[in-house]
């Protein structure tokens, strides 16, 4: 039996079309970088494609966003226009998800983002993914919260309204249908 973080080749092939796509499609979210490159990288590393797949498979429509001059890594983000809608009403945590008694979530987001090897955007991120266009108008985000936060049983999200970013806080283990997280994967 494979890996199971392996694709076969047909959705290997089906998902550099569809992120090529959308590269050329969204030039300004990565300005200086070639299509070229980033494929060569993407073909080199098959754990990496498969955690775009499960980006892209939750409605996360992943895109580049920057490159790592330093390490030489192209930075993808999910750019759906909403949170994704595969990633929606997921309390923060385990330790939340544990702490509710009456109807709990189906996950969370620290394990769910953990399973597709992605990270949860911090708050820096989600303010240069907002430079990029209008994310999260209708939705919110789960971002990356202080140790400090999540110890008093608090989290933090982040949406877009009024034409500006704002960032709030809930308890950890509340989930809604609107609320969902987006993620970030270096290659």
């Amino acid at each position: 039996m494979g890996n199971p973080k392996e694709l076969p080749a047909e959705q290997i092939e089906g998902l550099i079309s569809t992120l090529k796509a959308r590269f050329e499609k969204n030039r300004v979210r990565h300005q200086g970088i070639e299509w070229a490159e980033v494929q060569f990288k993407l073909e080199k590393n098959t754990e990496k494609i498969w955690s775009l797949f499960e980006m892209e498979r939750t409605g996360g429509e992943p895109d580049v966003v920057g490159l790592d001059n330093k390490s030489g890594e192209f930075i993808f983000f999910d750019c759906s226009a909403e949170s994704p809608k595969g990633r929606r009403s997921l309390c923060f945590d385990r330790e939340a998800l544990e702490s509710r008694k009456d109807y709990p979530p189906k996950n969370n987001v620290i394990d769910m983002a953990a399973e597709m090897g992605i990270e949860l955007l911090t708050e820096e991120q989600y303010r240069e993914l907002q430079q990029l266009g209008d994310f999260d108008t209708k939705s919110s985000s789960w971002v990356q919260t202080p140790i400090e936060i999540r110890r008093l049983g608090g989290a933090l999200f982040c949406d877009r309204r009024y034409n500006h970013v704002f960032i709030y806080h809930n308890g950890a283990q509340s989930y809604y249908a609107a609320r969902g997280f987006r993620g970030s994967l270096r290659v």
